[in-house]
């Protein structure tokens, strides 16, 4: 299902969109991903809530439209989450019209032929939604699904999650024509961080280059936290 920065901000422009299924990937993989693409600046959507109510779809579907690129993450539970369907048929249908937004799928823990429901994974979950979204809907979520899987993208099993989120990046700032971002001015818990590497920089080690490392995991802030140590520094 998808997760934001934004949710009551649809009319906005954003720069991609993502679409998941919250209990498979909210708190690892996307949110990771969704860190480091606002760490470089990309304005990304991902809606904050689990459950929906009313028009809050409508809101959704919105965002998608508004939206230069979308980021489908299939994991097993995906085609379980109807929101998931309807905003990969939204995709679909704006980009057979108008070839935007571009889609770049991501096979989180699962294949491109699951997506193209050559296997059962998939299948059993819309064979649901027979007696409660009606043929149509039905219909429309397999040719999205036997559509979208048929596009290039990224295949998480097996691989370290860093390594990947750091090709979805770097494709989309290709994508978006952009090098580098400036940082958001809203950024908040990293004053700490902050204070430490400068206080690693400004202590008194003589007067040779001094050589500061950070280090962690793909998606936890690293590049920000070394983007606002520059920016200080210079004056920005």
């Amino acid at each position: 299902m998808a997760s934001t920065g934004g949710s009551g901000a649809s009319a906005a422009q954003y720069d991609v969109f993502l679409s998941f299924r919250g209990p498979d990937t909210r708190n690892n993989f996307t949110d990771f991903l969704y860190r480091t693409m606002v760490g470089q600046g990309i304005f990304a959507y991902r809606d904050s809530e689990e459950l929906h109510a009313g028009d809050r779809i409508d809101d959704l579907l919105r965002a998608v439209g508004n939206s230069k690129i979308c980021i489908p993450i299939f994991s097993k539970g995906y085609a379980s989450s109807p929101w998931c369907l309807r905003e990969l048929a939204r995709m679909m249908e704006l980009y057979e019209s108008t070839r935007k937004p571009e889609i770049l799928p991501i096979f989180f823990d699962v294949s491109a032929s699951d997506v193209k429901l050559k296997t059962e994974l998939y299948v059993k979950d819309l064979d649901k939604y027979e007696q409660r979204a009606g043929g149509d809907s039905k219909e429309q979520w397999e040719a999205a699904l036997r559509k979208v899987g048929q596009i290039v993208g990224w295949e998480v099993q097996g691989k370290p999650h860093g390594e990947v989120i750091e090709l979805v990046v770097k494709e989309v700032l290709l994508k978006l024509k952009v090098k580098q971002r400036h940082l958001d001015s809203k950024l908040v818990g990293v004053d700490k961080q902050v204070e430490a590497l400068n206080e690693l920089l400004d202590g008194e080690f003589g007067t040779g280059v001094r050589f500061v490392g950070i280090h962690g995991m793909g998606g936890i802030g690293k590049t920000t936290l070394a983007k606002i140590v520059f920016n200080q520094t210079i004056g920005i």
